[in-house]
């Protein structure tokens, strides 16, 4: 019995989800990610919290009540960024082009950390090459390691 009791609660007490410490920038469309993940949170631990076995309760409403505390506190502190205005210099919202040395084109669409897939386009503000980005214009070369990047193209 006490070994179950342990594994038990070895399952509920789960480390806490990191919270960044720059600002929480968002999209417009990354502030609504947010408060839909956080909604599914809440529907999650309301379910969990409604299992009978006190054991099983906690166990299924540990991820859920991890994930809620991240997400409120997300959008609490989120910064909505409005859409750029201009397409002359990369800044939060772009989507920028850029060509490497080894010939390979890039595009990134520059977004908060929470919205940041790199595999489906976007990178947050925060990564290396986003920030060497930033305030530049078609034609620039920037330097990011040991590869020249030059930016073809900003939407």
């Amino acid at each position: 019995m006490k070994e179950e009791s342990a594994e038990t609660a070895a399952e509920t007490l789960l480390p806490e989800r990191a919270i960044s410490p720059h600002p929480n920038l968002v999209t417009e469309a990354g502030l609504k990610a947010l408060e839909a993940q956080l909604q599914e949170a809440r529907e999650a631990y309301a379910a969990a919290n409604a299992i009978e076995d006190v054991n099983e309760r906690r166990r299924q409403a540990a991820g859920p009540g991890r994930d809620l505390r991240y997400l409120a506190e997300r959008v609490r502190t989120a910064e909505l960024v409005a859409a750029p205005t201009s397409n002359d210099v990369v800044s939060f919202g772009s989507t920028v082009t850029f060509s490497r040395d080894d010939g390979r084109v890039q595009t990134y669409r520059i977004v908060g950390e929470d919205e940041a897939d790199p595999k489906a386009g976007s990178i947050s503000y925060v990564a290396p090459v986003a920030r060497i980005l930033m305030g530049k214009a078609v034609g620039d070369l920037v330097t990011v390691g040991a590869q020249e990047l030059e930016i073809i193209a900003i939407a």
